[in-house]
């Protein structure tokens, strides 16, 4: 038996008014799905322990069968596995976005405008990282480069007693009520501001505000952490398993729990990611020598954030077709026994443009089963009415395996 997840990151949502009422995932066109759904298991699960903010981080280890409560350190130390940062005990992380502020002269009455920067590509983010580490690194502060926006901050013998907000969850809002408060917040304020200059009189932001892009005017930091500790995923569950990942974030959790991390050429984290080499190498995988490849495609997220209901649908219905279609295919066609689990790991409403907290539905279809399906598409309400609900979210993956 072969098993595959397939994350939809954040492809759960809430009415969306474009589409009359509907929710994405009532509006796409997915009959693979649909049809695993109608075969299968339907149920709604909670991936968001009570007390823990709705990242991707905590939503995705509780999804691989982590109990967060137990291991969760943060969230920028897995990427910084993923990047090959080595830690010390007494290091701190943090994400450093690459983002957009409006152009107020006082830093404080400035506007979120894009927390990616325009989805700045990850060489020209690479040379400005650079140009900031060459004047705001110190003995014990360094910032490291990561993809596209996304990159990482590390202070020996900082503090994780702060407060720090995620860029994404402040679009179009002042940042004055958001930014740093507690241990250290005003040396990351005061990093944060110095970047203003060094960011905005860059050559590579010069050529984008020409292009008609948006420039990349501040880094932001947030999503502190330690040094991760998580035990090792086939010693847990006794299945070898590989993660196919655009994002530094899910291949840090790979790597950390020794799971092999497959990087796919042209894969992106967005609606232009490689899907058909995503969804090839993991037959790969499975082919190769894997029991088990878990598929993290960011796209819906990346959309939701960027309020975009057509770009989110068109996302779902590439997993549909170009991946779980492609699979289910292949897979047969080889006579191969395997079971799929499809879920998002979070909501990211389109209306609020950030991640929350609710129950998603999730799909576990068995090629080996005959009958006794749900019936139902997959949708969020159907995941209601089954009465199926799994409370503590890092449960679902030992009943999937087993």
């Amino acid at each position: 038996m072969k098993y595959i997840v397939i994350l939809g990151d954040g492809m759960a949502d809430y009415p969306v008014d474009a589409f009359g009422g509907k929710t994405v995932l009532e509006a796409a066109d997915k009959p693979t799905i649909d049809y695993m759904c109608r075969n299968g298991e339907l149920g709604t699960v909670k991936t968001v322990q009570d007390g823990m903010k709705p990242g991707s981080d905590v939503a995705n280890l509780s999804v691989m069968g982590y109990d967060t409560r137990e291991c969760y350190s943060g969230r920028s130390p897995l990427e910084a596995a993923s990047i090959g940062v080595p830690l010390k005990d007494n290091d701190v992380t943090f994400r450093c976005n690459l983002v957009t502020l409006s152009d107020e002269e006082n830093y404080e009455d400035k506007t979120m405008l894009d927390y990616s920067a325009g989805e700045i590509s990850t060489a020209e983010a690479a040379e400005l990282i650079k140009a900031v580490a060459e004047k705001l690194n110190t003995e014990t502060i360094k910032f490291y480069p990561g993809v596209s926006y996304r990159h990482l901050t590390v202070w020996t013998g900082g503090s994780t007693n702060v407060e720090l907000t995620p860029p994404h969850d402040i679009s179009d809002r002042e940042i004055a009520d958001y930014l740093p408060k507690g241990d250290g917040s005003l040396k990351l304020l005061e990093m944060m501001k110095r970047s203003e200059k060094i960011l905005t009189e860059h050559p590579v932001n010069q050529k984008r505000i020409a292009e008609g892009k948006n420039p990349a005017t501040s880094i932001w930091i947030w999503g502190e952490g330690t040094k991760p500790r998580l035990e090792n995923f086939e010693k847990k569950f006794g299945v070898k398993g590989s993660v196919i990942s655009a994002v530094d974030l899910i291949k840090g959790i790979a790597k950390c729990a020794g799971m092999e991390s497959i990087d796919v050429e042209g894969a992106t984290g967005n609606c232009d990611t490689n899907w058909d080499g995503k969804a090839r190498a993991a037959l790969d995988a499975l082919l190769s020598g894997s029991d088990f490849v878990y598929i993290h495609m960011e796209a819906p997220d990346e959309m939701g954030h960027q309020g975009q209901p057509e770009k989110k649908k068109y996302a779902v219905e590439a997993i549909d077709s170009r991946v779980v279609k492609f699979l289910k295919e292949e897979l047969e066609a080889r006579g191969i026994d395997y079971r799929m689990l499809i879920m998002p790991d979070h909501p990211t409403p389109i209306k609020l443009k950030t991640h929350v907290s609710d129950p998603v539905p999730y799909v576990i279809y068995d090629s080996t089963s005959a009958g006794g399906g749900s019936g139902l598409d997959y949708t969020e309400e159907n995941g209601k009415k089954t009465g199926i609900y799994i409370e503590e979210g890092y449960t679902l993956m030992k009943k999937f395996l087993e």
